[in-house]
Parts: C-alpha cells; structure tokens; sequence
C-alpha cells in the first residue's frame, strides 16, 4: 500500500508540472537578449551535457552536471528564448496543489513537526 501511495504521489508531481510547463515556450529564434544573441546551439549543448552527466557519469562528477544545467538554464532566459505565456490564477493553484501534494505523498510522514 506504501507503493502504491508513493506512485500516486509522483503521479501529481508529474500532473502538477506538466500543468505548469504546458505554458512555457522555448524558442529558437535569435533574439536581442540582455547579453546580445547567444546561440540556441550553446543551450542545447549545455543541457544535455549536463543531463548526460547527472545520468551517466561517477558520483565525484555530477556537481559539474548540476552547474552545466544551470548554466544551459542561465542561457535560455539570458538568450530570451523562454516564453512565459499567461496562466490563470485557479490553474496555478491546481498545478502547485498537485505538485505540493504529491510530494507530501512521496515523502510521507517521516518528517514531523
């Protein structure tokens, strides 16, 4: 039963972000961010790299895959290349309601106050 509620937790962590990032677009375009045009390319690179890193490399190198996503993150909103589209109010409650629950249902009751 403590499976089957720790999947349902993930199920809305899953649920509450996917409703969350369904309204953020990454584009491509070459944009005049703040920093002037950084290719998409760079990104891209930094991203899987770091992701690759995270997934695959020896645990002594995976703080170089944490600072290789946050660097491909630091590109994508420096490059101006992430559209945040409007959500509403009650949509935002819903998603951030499923993912705080659903970690609730994940961690379990194994941090009391």
């Amino acid at each position: 039963m403590k499976g089957l509620t720790k999947l349902f937790g993930f199920a809305l962590m899953i649920i509450g972000l996917y409703y969350l990032g369904k309204d953020i677009e990454f584009t491509t375009h070459r944009g005049n961010g703040f920093f002037g045009s950084i290719a998409a390319l760079s990104t891209v690179l930094s991203l899987v790299g770091g992701a690759l890193m995270l997934v695959f490399a020896p645990k002594e190198m995976k703080k170089i895959g944490w600072a290789a996503v946050a660097v491909g993150v630091v590109l994508v909103f420096a490059g101006s290349r992430a559209v945040l589209n409007p959500v509403s109010l009650w949509q935002f409650f819903l998603a951030f309601l499923c993912m705080s629950g659903g970690y609730k249902l994940m961690v379990g009751e194994s941090s009391k106050y």
